[in-house]
Parts: structure tokens; sequence; C-alpha cells
């Protein structure tokens, strides 16, 4: 060899200074931008940056340097990758982090993809929710059993008046009872307790309004009682412990087509089964009232649940008129109630979905329109062929349907008084013509119910078909 040896760049191309080992080093877990453990290479000074380098790390990089929406954020991204400043400046050419961040920035496009879908706040308890329709259902079944031992059209009227009581006190108590229960497990149990005694009793009494009768008044006190102790569990989210008191009359009602269980045991089962139902309702709420004291509870007045009341009697006379005419489809749409809480649970999931792709406020409210569509319709095709199996023109139980599940969606939203005031002007109009025999008697209870499904649609697309509400 003659002459020295330049260690001068001839190019571009000759701005790095590359020494082959001779003997590789064993292979080792080393990070994506590092040399290979055979070659040493030596950046001169004043060369600019490798653009072949920084090319690569872009490629390798784009995913997470894409979204980013300032160069400071790509040189979060090499310091967690662990990037030196000697790499940094050997490697790539750069002189420090900020000049590598900001060419990773400029050479890679900007990439905004779509945030993860979040997870849906309003799923429902699918089996939870089916329970409860049975367990609406289930309390015929004493009726059943109880059927032969005295006349049920000469105590209908008793029960009735009882009953409708009972379904109104019950949803003013039950909205009560949940605003207590944000307060604390112990004002709730204490509101149930005080509010079903109370409930039944007034119940009991009302009863008293179509005549004086020992046996009829022992019935519609049995009926009262049983009613404020299934709400008191129903409210407490203990369905399946009520599903076990009422156990005794699934297993005799099951066996009668085989077996005439006799008087005893025909009236024993039901009063076990209240019992049952009231022990259970005592213990839930003895253990709710073992807990501390909420500290400064806020009292909420009497007044906010009497929408709810008043709705829940509207209910009941509209329901009852239903069953004067059509007895078998009131029992369809009794057990339809477990899917129609269901559907009141997809509504806000659905809703809160169609919040997240819509744009404009416009938009939303055709995506809302939509959702109260699908929703309703699926209801009433879920209800049509049960209605239909009864044998009865199915319109009057698919309105009420309708009506019911509108109202029952508008209450979950904290609006009360419109849907109170429809079914009320509803059940009124349809219970005076029906009293009455005016006419045309048989078209008014469709007519009213139809009325009434079509402005609580319209009041729950005006008021939920804004943005508002669902965020």
């Amino acid at each position: 060899m003659s002459g020295p040896m330049s260690l001068e760049p001839g190019g571009a191309e000759h701005d790095t200074l590359t020494l082959r080992l001779a003997t590789p080093r064993p292979p080792r877990r080393r990070p994506r931008w590092a040399l290979d453990d055979a070659t040493l290479a030596i950046r001169l000074p004043g060369q600019g940056p490798d653009e072949e380098a920084v090319s690569t790390l872009a490629a390798e990089l784009a995913d997470a340097i894409g979204p980013a929406v300032h160069p400071y954020e790509v040189a979060a991204l090499l310091e967690s990758e662990g990037l030196s400043a000697s790499v940094i400046k050997e490697r790539y050419g750069h002189p420090n982090l900020f000049s590598l961040a900001t060419a990773l920035y400029e050479r890679v496009p900007r990439t905004f993809p779509e945030p993860p879908p979040a997870p849906d706040p309003w799923r429902p308890d699918t089996v939870r929710c089916l329970l409860r329709g049975v367990l609406f259902a289930l309390p015929a079944l004493a009726h059943l059993l109880t059927a032969p031992l005295w006349p049920l059209t000469r105590y209908a009227p008793v029960l009735i008046f009882a009953g409708i009581a009972s379904w109104a006190w019950g949803q003013a108590l039950g909205h009560r009872a949940h605003l207590r229960l944000v307060t604390g497990r112990r004002e709730a149990s204490g509101t149930l307790l005080t509010g079903s005694l109370l409930g039944a009793a007034v119940a009991t009494a009302l009863a008293l309004v179509p005549g004086p009768d020992g046996v009829a008044l022992a019935v519609a006190a049995g009926q009262s009682l049983y009613l404020a102790a299934a709400g008191v569990l129903l409210v407490l989210a203990r369905e399946r412990l009520l599903l076990a008191a009422l156990s005794p009359l699934v297993a005799g009602a099951a066996a009668l087509p085989w077996w005439e269980p006799g008087p005893l045991v025909r009236t024993g089962l039901p009063l076990l089964a209240l019992l049952a139902t009231l022990a259970a309702a005592g213990h839930v709420l003895r253990q709710g009232r073992t807990g501390p004291p909420a500290p400064h509870a806020p009292r909420t007045p009497v007044r906010a649940s009497l929408p709810y009341g008043l709705f829940g009697l509207a209910a009941a006379v509209l329901v009852v008129l239903t069953g004067r005419q059509q007895p078998y489809a009131v029992i369809a749409l009794t057990l339809s109630m477990g899917p129609a809480e269901w559907l009141l649970y997809r509504y806000r999931g659905w809703s809160v979905a169609a919040l997240r792709t819509s744009a404009t406020p416009g938009a939303f409210l055709l995506r809302s329109a939509g959702v109260l569509t699908g929703c309703i319709g699926a209801y009433l095709l879920l209800l049509l062929p049960a209605a239909l199996l009864t044998g009865a023109d199915p319109a009057t139980p698919l309105l009420l349907a309708a009506t019911l599940w509108t109202a029952l969606l508008l209450q979950a939203f904290g609006v009360a008084w419109p849907p109170a005031l429809i079914c009320l002007a509803a059940a009124g109009t349809a219970g005076a013509v029906t009293a009455l025999d005016l006419p045309p008697t048989p078209v008014v209870l469709p007519a009213v119910c139809a009325a009434a499904a079509l402005c609580l649609a319209v009041c729950a697309l005006r008021l939920l078909g804004r943005p508002a509400p669902h965020a």
C-alpha cells in the first residue's frame, strides 16, 4: 500500500465510514433502529441526515406517527421507543431528538383513525327483563287455583277497585323509592316500608266501595298485601327471591291438568305464596334498614311522584277496559312487559350510538325517529302473534301497548306530566263512554288508544329527538 488513505467522503452516498467486523457478535435482542452487530458505522459530522434511514424509521412508525398533531408528540414517541441522542446523531444524522421528530412528522401523512367503540352504558340484562315480565303474570295463577271455590264474577268489582288503587299507588311509590335509592338503601327501605303498608291499607279500604263483604274484603286485603310486597322486591331488584316465593303457585297450577288438589290445597297454596312474599319483602327491608343513615339526605317533595301515580291510575283503567273485551289479550300484554323493558334499555343505547355518529342536530333527529319507530315496531311485532292467538281483534291491545310503552319511555327520561295527562284523558274518555254506554262503545277504546299513542310519539320525538337528553 503506498500513499495515505483518504477518509473524506466522495459524495452524498459516501458520508458514512463503514468497517466490517471480522467476527460477528452473537445475536441478541435489539431495537429496530440498531445497526447490524457485524457492522460498525461512524457518522461523519456535518454531512446532513441519512434520508434512507429516516425514511425506514418513518415507515416502521407510520401507524403511530400518523395520528400526531404536533412534532412534540412524535418526539415523545421516539423517547418511549428508547432512541438515545447518540443513535439519533450517528444513525440518522440529526442533531437532536426534535429535529428527527420534525422530519418524521413532515414525512408521514396525517391520519385520524376512528376511536374504538365505547361500551354501551345501557346494555340490558335480558334474563332479568324477561323474568320481570313472567313475574307480572304469575299472580294470575292464584285465581286459576281458587276459581272453583268462589264466584269470580261476584267479587270481580272488589278486586278491580283494589287492583287499580294498588297499581296507581305502586307507580308513585316506586318512583319515590328510586329517588331515595340515590340517597341510600336505608332511606329507600324506610320509604318502601311505610309506603307499602299505607298503600295496602288504602287499596283494601277502597275495596269496600262496591259493597261490604267479608270474603271479598279478605281477598282484596290479600291481593293488596301481595302487590305491596312484590313491589318492594321488584324495586330493590330481588326478582329471583320473588320467583322463589311464588313457586307454590307455579307447582300447584302445573299439577292441575293431572290432579284435583281439593279445597284445602287450592286455598293453602295461594296463602303460602302470599306469606312467602311478605316474609321475603320483610327480610329485604330489614337488611336495608341495618345500613348507616346518609348524612344530610335531601328530601324530595311528594308531589314529584304525583304524575307517576296518575299515569298508573290511567294505565290500570285502560287495561281493565281492555280486559272486559279481551281478557286473554291482557295476559299477553302483561307477559310482554319484560320485552318492553328490554326495548326501553335498547332505545337509550341505540340513541347514544346515533348521537355519536350524527354530525348535525337534523341528522340526529332523523336517526332518533328511526330508533323510536324501530323500537315500537319491534314491540308490536312481538305482541302481534299473541294477540292473534286470542281470537280477538288485535287493534286494541296493540294500540294500548304502544301507548304504555311510549309513556314509559318518556318517564324513563324524567318527562312525567305529558304522559300522565295524555293517558288520563284517554282513560277518562273511554271510561265515561263505557260506563254511560254511549255510542259507539266498541270502537272508543282503540280510537282513544290510537290518539294517545300518536300524541305520545310526537311528544317523544320532540323532546327526545334533541342531543341534550342523551348526552
